[in-house]
Order: structure tokens, then C-alpha cells, then sequence
């Protein structure tokens, strides 16, 4: 162990604890950070599925319009 060390420092009863802890809190902050700024995270958890490529290129292009004769 690299910083084997560290333990006659800190009690690994207390040091471990403490480790997971904070990698449980980070973990639920960038999770909870996810959800609150992005749409897709939110609509995929209440049931929407993402949709197919070709169904969402055809609903982000602008509707063709046809030539006008003179």
C-alpha cells in the first residue's frame, strides 16, 4: 500500500467510514446535479425513451415547402 502510513494517523475504524462517506456524498451530488440541469435525465426517468435517430432528425428539420411557379 502506498500510504499505508496514513493509518497509524487515523484509526481506519474512523478513516474508512469517513472515505465511503464522502464518496457516497459526492456521488449523490453530481447525481443530483444532473437531474436539476438537464431535460433528458428527467424525461427518461418518468418513461419517455429516447427516439429513434431518423424520427428526431425529420422532427428537427424545417418543413419543405414546394416551389412556387410564376
Amino acid at each position: 500500500m502506498i500510504f499505508g502510513k496514513i493509518w497509524t494517523v487515523v484509526s481506519p475504524s474512523v478513516g474508512i467510514p469517513l472515505f465511503l462517506g464522502a464518496v457516497a456524498v459526492t456521488s449523490f451530488s453530481v447525481h443530483l446535479a444532473l437531474v436539476n440541469n438537464t431535460t433528458w435525465i428527467k424525461a427518461y426517468h418518468n418513461g419517455a425513451g429516447a427516439k429513434p435517430a431518423a424520427v428526431a432528425m425529420a422532427a428537427a428539420a424545417p418543413p419543405i415547402e414546394a416551389p412556387v411557379k410564376k
